[in-house]
């Protein structure tokens, strides 16, 4: 399957790639060119104060480019990623790889191209990183972390209280990993989805499409066509990081979190830098997308699921649309708790039915404009554990209020149809 830059390669072929013809500053410049971009691959050899570096971000920024990259229709993405998270199958381990090209034992991460992307930033962010640690009881954990630089060979990384921080307590403090940049989609979607401790999500990568691994000084198998692998140790000193703009596009909070110490940077030749813009698209493909299949799973215990969306107007990750095939009158609110149950952190869903298209608002404003009695079919869930990233919950408790619409039409229809009307199919051009 395509590497990280082989895809990037196949955009610029494919006539889908911008690429920047004038020098760019890592000082907010690359980044805010990105964002004006949003939604369309973006490539650089142009970076100010670093002949040589390439960068690359917004690849990942559609469904189309993510269902282009596995050879599947944007309708069927969740469906492979629920199969590959079912089914994860262990990745071949290779003895020389292309990410162990060149080797740097003298760390100055100055000489990399990493962003400062908005005003208010802490410091240049590695936006991308994906830490891959062992534990010697669950094994392997792949997760998203963001690392805010604070020396030459020195960051500073968010840890959540999920699998990454259980294997630092149980090391007993200190903890070698490996950080990888530039890494295929397959690797980014396992890497971002919640499955239970001691699942590996390099195993559910290699189901997404195959994989490669290649072992590390350390011990950590690393994909071996990633562009960058970084041998690094998460130490106890910490320091504050912060602030940096949160997938709801606001800014996160300062805290003190663990400090990294880099100890040796392996790369390509030539590496490209995935830039992923904080808050943007791309970001939000990558953290809603792998969340699709665990509501999916949850609903369709309950009612037959046909089609779940988190919707990039609610962050790709406070709102989703969840569409069945319904057989009974209950179906609709079944399914509301359901989805709740699926993602923890959903704020808002709204359940239609299986003609409705998901991925059009419009569309589903329709059927909540025609289907939908405020008293009857809508839940009011109030004092409910939210999400850490919702500006409006409790910031200390993430209490909030979370909402089910059923937007489904009854299967007795009474009074005026609720059907949609449909049209004769031509080509107008003809006509024209």
């Amino acid at each position: 399957m395509l590497s990280f830059r082989g895809f990037v390669e196949k955009l610029r072929n494919d006539g889908k790639l911008i690429e920047l013809k004038k020098e760019a500053s890592l000082d907010l410049e690359l980044a805010s060119i990105m964002k004006e971009l949003d939604g369309r691959p973006v490539y650089t050899e142009k970076i100010a104060g670093l002949p040589g570096a390439r960068a690359a971000g917004n690849v990942f920024s559609t469904r189309e480019l993510v269902a282009d990259y596995l050879g599947v229709k944007k309708e069927g993405l969740v469906k492979k990623l629920m199969h590959a998270i079912e089914n994860p199958s262990k990745p071949a381990l290779v003895q020389s790889a292309p990410v162990l090209e060149a080797t740097e034992s003298e760390v100055d991460l100055s000489k990399l191209p990493i962003p400062v992307h908005a005003p208010k930033d802490g410091g240049p962010y590695f936006s991308s990183a994906i830490v891959i640690a062992n534990d010697s009881e669950y094994g392997r954990n792949c997760s998203f972390h963001r690392l805010m630089v604070i020396g030459k060979n020195k960051v500073v990384a968010r840890i959540l209280k999920r699998h990454l921080d259980q294997f630092i307590s149980r090391a007993g403090g200190e903890l070698d990993v490996a950080i990888v940049i530039g890494a295929p989609i397959n690797v980014l979607l396992a890497a971002a989805t919640s499955v239970e401790i001691g699942k590996d999500e390099l195993a559910i990568a290699n189901t997404l499409s195959p994989l490669q691994t290649v072992r590390l000084e350390n011990g950590i198998e690393v994909p071996a066509d990633a562009e960058y692998a970084i041998e690094a140790k998460i130490t106890r000193e910490l320091a504050d990081e912060g602030p940096f703009v949160d997938l709801t596009e606001t800014y996160d909070i300062v805290r003190k979190q663990p400090i990294v110490e880099i100890k040796k940077i392996h790369h390509r030749k030539s590496p490209i830098w995935h830039v992923l813009l904080p808050g943007g698209l791309e970001h939000k493909i990558l953290m809603g997308m792998p969340r699709e299949p665990t509501i999916w799973q949850e609903v369709g215990k309950s009612c037959e699921c046909t089609g779940v969306n988190i919707t990039p107007g609610g962050c790709s990750w406070l709102h989703a649309v969840v569409s069945i095939k319904k057989k009974s009158e209950e179906d609709g609110k079944k399914a509301i708790e359901a989805a709740f149950r699926g993602h923890k952190s959903l704020k808002h869903v709204v359940v239609v039915d299986d003609e409705i298209d998901i991925y059009d608002p419009a569309s589903v404003e329709w059927a909540i404009a025609t289907r939908v009695q405020a008293d009857k079919d809508v839940i009011i869930k109030p004092n409910e554990k939210g999400s850490s990233l919702d500006p409006s919950a409790d910031p200390h408790t993430y209490a909030t209020c979370k909402m089910g619409i059923d937007a489904t039409k009854p299967l007795v229809a009474h009074g005026k149809n609720f059907e949609r009307a449909e049209w004769k199919k031509v080509d107008a051009k003809k006509y024209l």
